[in-house]
Formats: structure tokens, sequence, C-alpha cells
């Protein structure tokens, strides 16, 4: 954690006219006892710097094991490898790790690096899931209540993310499961590890902007200032369409927003 903190304040504060393909970004991933918000819990979590001029070869990374104090789901675990018994002997004691893993988030965002993370409404309400539990205020009021010139303005900042699965689904707009192991064979990423390891999707899903930016130049030319609100169009615009799907298949549509 010392070394990945130390990386994210060495970095000077991003102007959010920054472009996707050169800005720095945290990558984040989670594995988690199950899949219900504020029911389950993190179990596993990978936060990854990626230096844009130096690529995977200049990454630095925090990772964490974490007792959750609730049963892994047998389906989970099946999933993730990870069994009560495990966690219990080698897992962090959870406020601890909760509190380190939303720091460095916090410290980056600060500073305009935005956090990456695939389908990352999934991991974000993960770990503001966990926040709360342990008694902690959620990512976007901690970035708020910390950010004085923010404070004193009496504006909102929001949380800055880069969700690769909504932009795949714009500028590919390709058929199939969309799922990380399908988006990475779609663009030639190869992965550093097994799939449903949190270090080894993090680094897949952060390679994921090199391949994209370099095929669609508006994905590499888009600037951090317009990364939500072109995130939020996209996702509305594929919402749209899935639901009409939906529909004509005589099931229920979807609900919700993305983030």
């Amino acid at each position: 954690m010392t070394s990945l903190l130390d990386a994210i304040n060495a970095i000077d504060t991003q102007p959010l006219d920054t472009p996707l393909r050169s800005t720095y970004i945290l990558g984040f991933d989670t594995e988690t006892t199950g899949t219900r918000y504020g029911s389950d819990a993190i179990v596993s979590a990978c936060l990854v710097l990626r230096n844009p001029s130096t690529g995977f070869d200049g990454d630095v990374i925090g990772y964490w094991e974490i007792n959750p104090g609730i049963p892994m789901d047998p389906y989970a675990s099946k999933v993730n490898g990870f069994t009560d018994e495990y966690l219990q002997a080698h897992g962090r004691e959870q406020r601890a790790a909760i509190k380190e893993i939303s720091h460095a988030i916090v410290t980056a965002q600060l500073k305009n690096i935005p956090l990456l993370a695939y389908n990352a409404p999934f991991d974000i309400a993960m770990l503001n899931g966990d926040l709360k539990r342990i008694g902690m205020a959620d990512l976007t009021t901690t970035i708020n209540d910390t950010d004085d010139e923010t404070f004193l303005s009496g504006a909102t900042k929001e949380l800055l993310v880069i969700d690769p699965l909504i932009i795949d689904r714009e500028v590919s707009k390709r058929k199939g499961k969309h799922k990380l192991i399908d988006t990475t064979e779609y663009y030639g990423v190869q992965p550093h590890g097994s799939f449903h390891d949190a270090t080894a999707d993090t680094i897949a899903a952060v390679d994921l902007i090199e391949p994209m930016s370099r095929l669609f130049d508006e994905v590499g030319q888009l600037q951090l200032k317009d990364l939500m609100s072109y995130q939020r169009t996209s996702y509305n615009a594929w919402k749209k369409n899935f639901n009409g799907w939906l529909e004509n298949q005589g099931r229920m549509p979807i609900r919700g927003s993305w983030l």
C-alpha cells in the first residue's frame, strides 16, 4: 500500500482536458462473497496505477485479501477460489483494509486520476457497501469532504470513472457476450494471469485502453472533463435498445442507471 500511495502522491494533478490516451489510470477490481450490494462484502481487491508512458512494465500494484466476517456464498467461492477458512487465516482485518483502499482511490481522484473498473457500478457499489458497514462515508462524499477547493466553492465533485464495458459497447457495436474475457479477446489483450483473480482482471481491464484508443479516435481523444457524460449517454442509449429487445421477448426491462 505504501509504494502505491507514494506513487499516486508523486503525480501532479492532471488537467481535466487530458485525453484518455494520455491519462494516468487507477485500475480497480474486487472478488466478493457474493453479488448483493450491502449484504455481501469484498474478500480481495486490487488497485493498479498505470503510467501511460510506461504501460504494464511501470505498473504499481496494491493488493488486499480481506476477512469480511461473513460467509462466502458457495457459488462465489467456486468462481473466485476463496473459502471461509482461507480468509479467516490469511485475510486482513476488514476495517483497516477497506480504509486503505478508499484512501488510495480518494487520493487519486483529487489528482484527477480516473478509477477504471470493468462493469464499474458493481465494484464501486461493493466498496461503498463495505464503507457503510465499517461506519465510513461513500467514496463521493469522502472526495468532496477532502477536497478543500470544492468544499469552499460550494461545488460538487463527482467520482471520475472509466468503464471499458460501456466504452466498448459504444464504439465497437459488436454482437455477442461482453464479459471481460470476451472483450480482451476482441482487442487482442493477453491476460497476465488467470481471470477471476483480482490482479489479473484489473491489469487486463486497464490494458484495454491502449487498443481502444488506437482503434477509435473518439476514445483516445475523449477528455477527462467529458468522460462521465460520454459514458452516461452511451449507457442510456444501450439500455433503451436492450430494453426494446427484452420487451419484444416478453421480458421485464432493466431499471436504474449507470453511475
